[in-house]
């Protein structure tokens, strides 16, 4: 199977897929969670015209001329508004967050007034409407104001329980399997033999599965086996899993077993190989309803992809638009080399000059088992394939990877 574009792979990946279903879940667990359907106002905020300050409720004809001395007929705390009417030279007072009476139409606030019993003397004129905030100044009932895809946070369900929704209707978390393959490969804190290595592509697959909104799913470390990877498979298919994502194994070595089992479980294969460094051997298919991703077992490698291809996956069965990957250009501090016919993903980072402009350095080690460097980068040069020597100071296409 011939080599094909980034850019194609993302459209042959994402084409056809429909969202998760949907789950009903209590307000105080829906952070970042993907809301499945448009959310509107049950109610009018603020419901009624209301002081913004502590004060006095009056008439502003009664204090156009200051200093003006109101009878006091009464009291409005929060929670519990003056019942009566306010006439003229009269007032009440009131607090922030009560009623306006009716009668009035601006708030007098305690600072310019001063008080004598019942006597309220106004040392500064206010206009109609001064601190008072009007009815449906927020939100009026029946309007939608968080759409369907939307990812909640604290700004988002402050907004929904201002809008009296005590449950929300939301997308349930897509199931991620994930399976490392590879004799050579130990579990984080197991001792490796002296041909072994300890296993790290699954701990930030997950966390990347999670920061995208999905539900991961460790499958363990398969061994170079193929009995042992289809009873893996046949784990991710027995738990439900919408996406099951294979590390390693993949390529056309001797030992790369993981294509062919796959195969052998039923999977239509939709793509194999891309024009991409680092990534080459990644694959996609397709078990029934259980998509399946084969990243390539080096550390960067998978994760780069699974910035690429994986995080775009999931925010489609979510619902939300997937993620663009669209550059912006920065120039580069250093020179870089022209390229083949892959496509590069650079790890790079982002400096700053003095006066806020942005420039990108690329490392000079682009090893793509070299997870240290990849910590440190903040974003990747995408150098297209067949591109000429680039100098110090060109602007080149960049990516800021995800930050935690």
């Amino acid at each position: 199977m011939a080599l094909i574009s980034v850019d194609e792979a993302l459209s042959r990946l994402l084409g056809g897929v429909e969202p998760v279903g949907s789950e009903t879940v209590p307000l105080a667990r829906a952070n970042g969670r993907i809301l499945a359907a448009d959310l509107a106002a049950t109610r009018t905020q603020p419901p009624f015209a209301a002081s913004a300050m502590d004060g006095y409720a009056v008439r502003a004809a009664d204090i156009a001329k200051v200093p003006a001395t109101l009878t006091l007929i009464g009291e409005a705390p929060a929670g519990r508004a003056f019942t009566g009417a306010i006439g003229v030279g009269e007032t009440v007072r009131i607090f922030t967050g009560a009623p306006l009476p009716e009668g009035s139409d601006t708030i007098l606030i305690q600072e310019n007034a001063t008080r004598d019993g019942e006597r309220v003397t106004a040392l500064e004129s206010a206009p109609s409407g001064k601190f008072v905030r009007p009815a449906g100044l927020d939100f009026k009932a029946g309007e939608v104001l968080l759409t369907a895809g939307t990812r909640l946070d604290y700004r988002r369900l402050a907004l929904a329980a201002a809008m009296n929704h005590p449950v929300l209707e939301l997308r349930r978390r897509p199931k991620v399997a994930i399976l490392a393959t590879g004799d050579e490969l130990v579990e984080p804190g197991e001792q490796p033999g002296p041909d072994q290595i300890i296993a790290s592509n699954h701990a930030g697959i997950a966390a990347l599965v999670e920061d995208c909104g999905g539900e991961p799913l460790q499958l363990g470390i398969a061994a170079d086996r193929r009995e042992h990877i289809a009873e893996k498979i046949a784990e991710a298919r027995a738990a439900g899993a919408d996406i099951l994502v294979t590390l390693g194994g993949a390529s056309v070595g001797d030992h790369d077993l993981v294509q062919d089992v796959l195969a052998a479980s039923g999977m239509e294969l939709g793509f194999w190989r891309i024009a991409m460094r680092p990534g080459k051997p990644l694959m996609a298919g397709r078990i029934e309803g259980m998509r399946v991703l084969g990243l390539p077992g080096n550390p960067v490698s998978s994760l780069v992809c699974g910035v690429l291809f994986l995080r775009p996956l999931i925010d489609a069965l979510l619902g939300r638009p997937p993620r663009r990957r669209d550059a912006e250009l920065l120039p580069l501090t250093a020179d870089i080399g022209g390229n083949d016919q892959r496509e590069d993903y650079l790890r790079a980072r982002i400096q700053r000059d003095d006066d806020g402009t942005e420039r990108v350095a690329p490392f000079e080690r682009q090893d793509s088992s070299m997870l240290a460097t990849l910590t440190r980068a903040d974003a990747l040069v995408v150098r297209p394939p067949h591109a000429a020597p680039l100098p110090a100071g060109t602007p080149v296409p960049v990516l800021r990877l995800p930050q935690g």
